[in-house]
């Protein structure tokens, strides 16, 4: 079957808990970069499906001249999934008049990091022991994966225009 995305909408919430709290141990997201918490359920975003089930969903949020990309979460790898969900969030941005977007990732997410710079993101910024800091906030982010020790924030970009 093809890929389909869609806007999120109201009843919508059920599905995008689900992902989010399978993806991220909840919906209450860390802002890397800024220090603050945001409920990533109430943000506007796209769900993806394959047929009647949910591949992906990705949330973002219109910040002051570019559109920052909060969440992104491909359930069904290797399907083109994460770059339809950018594609539609670059869109939304495009409609927004942002010529930019943002996203923030961590130094661990070295898989995250390959697609996005295929995608295009350029690495702005290195945030170093950003994660350190941000667990004063929010104490359950883990501490390594895959045997990477997670401390570092990596800031990319993207220019549409």
């Amino acid at each position: 079957m093809t890929i389909s995305v869609r806007p999120i909408g109201a009843a919508d919430l059920p599905v995008v808990t689900r992902v989010l709290t399978g993806s991220w141990g909840g919906t209450t997201i860390m802002a890397l970069g800024r220090g603050e918490l945001i409920d990533a359920a109430t943000l506007p975003g796209f769900l993806a499906y394959d047929g009647d089930e949910v591949a992906g969903a990705v949330t973002y949020a219109g910040r002051d001249g570019f559109v920052e990309v909060v969440t992104i979460d491909a359930l069904v790898p290797g399907r083109g999934v994460g770059t339809l969900l950018l594609d539609a969030v670059r869109d939304a941005a495009v409609a927004l008049g942002a010529p930019v977007l943002r996203l923030t990732t961590t130094n661990d997410n070295t898989g995250a990091l390959r697609f996005y710079q295929r995608y295009g993101f350029d690495l702005i910024a290195l945030h170093r022991h950003g994660v350190d800091r941000a667990r004063n906030l929010k104490p359950d982010i883990p501490a390594e994966s895959d045997g990477i020790p997670i401390r570092h924030e990596l800031e990319l970009e993207y220019r549409i225009s």
